[in-house]
């Protein structure tokens, strides 16, 4: 029965499509403007300028949030082309990270002998710093945007991988098992059934890429780059100018809260089954 109800709720996907606007505001909702995270902002950036004020700390070492704010504002020109630069790379970096990670989990979920020689290998992968790997790269690839993208992607692989192979491990057995019935060619068997269900783990694996992905572009452009928010804040730091420095950072955890929001309403409007209530008395 609970491959039946899983069937029927893929079959139930295009019912849902007219929400899909409704339920993107929904999610960039819930992620950004909940007045509960404003309240806790507040409470933060509250005492962070009460603390500064008091003598808590250096304003030159630690700035009070107006001064971040005012830097926001002055420098908007700036921050703005040095942000699309690494919006960009971001971007493309999760995109790139999401194919790779894809074809690579469905391959391992394809041959357990694969799995058995490469996934060891995957995991140790994660043991080298990226601080490390980053300058390294930039040598061997040059300066330009390409470096950067493979950075991004090294770092936003491996959750990918893993989260997506699980979601084809945890395939409901009494769809395969009424896949079978039918006589249905692999081919098929993995187009209808397990392919949608290793798509909710790709979507996880690519919002939890989202925080890690800026992480990586910062390291990147620290290692060899003239634009871009990582430049900006390794310029900014000797200078003294760490209220920019801390605009930079701002403008990357807002970025990255709004591409986890994206990515939570575009789950929802593509995969609409992932979301089916589960058990007799849920509706």
């Amino acid at each position: 029965m609970s491959g039946q109800r899983a069937l029927a709720g893929v079959l139930r996907a295009d019912a849902a499509a007219p929400r899909a606007d409704l339920l993107l505001w929904r999610a960039l909702g819930r992620a950004v403007l909940g007045w509960r995270t404003l309240l806790v902002l507040a409470l933060i950036f509250g005492g962070w300028e009460l603390y500064v004020d008091l003598g808590g700390a250096d304003p030159l070492i630690l700035p009070p949030p107006h001064q971040i704010a005012q830097s926001l504002y002055e420098d908007r020109s700036l921050l703005w082309s040095n942000f699309l630069v690494t919006a960009q790379e971001i971007v493309f970096g999760i995109l790139a990270a999401a194919a790779a990670g894809l074809a690579l989990a469905v391959s391992l979920h394809l041959s357990r002998a694969l799995r058995r020689a490469v996934y060891p290998l995957l995991v140790a992968s994660q043991a080298i710093p990226i601080v490390l790997i980053a300058p390294l790269l930039v040598l061997w690839l040059g300066f330009g945007f390409f470096p950067k993208l493979v950075v991004i992607a090294m770092v936003c692989f491996f959750p990918i991988v893993v989260t997506t192979l699980d979601a084809l491990a945890a395939v409901d057995p009494d769809l395969l098992k009424l896949m079978r019935t039918f006589d249905a060619p692999r081919i098929r068997t993995f187009r209808h059934v397990e392919l949608p269900a290793a798509l909710p783990g790709l979507f996880t694996g690519m919002k939890i890429a989202v925080v890690f992905a800026p992480i990586g572009a910062v390291f990147a452009e620290q290692a060899g780059s003239n634009a871009g928010l990582g430049y900006v804040f390794q310029q900014a730091i000797p200078q003294l100018l760490t209220a920019r420095a801390y605009a930079a950072v701002l403008i990357l955890a807002v970025f990255a809260i709004a591409l986890f929001a994206l990515l939570s309403g575009a789950e929802r409007m593509l995969l609409p089954w992932a979301y089916e209530p589960r058990g007799e008395g849920q509706r």
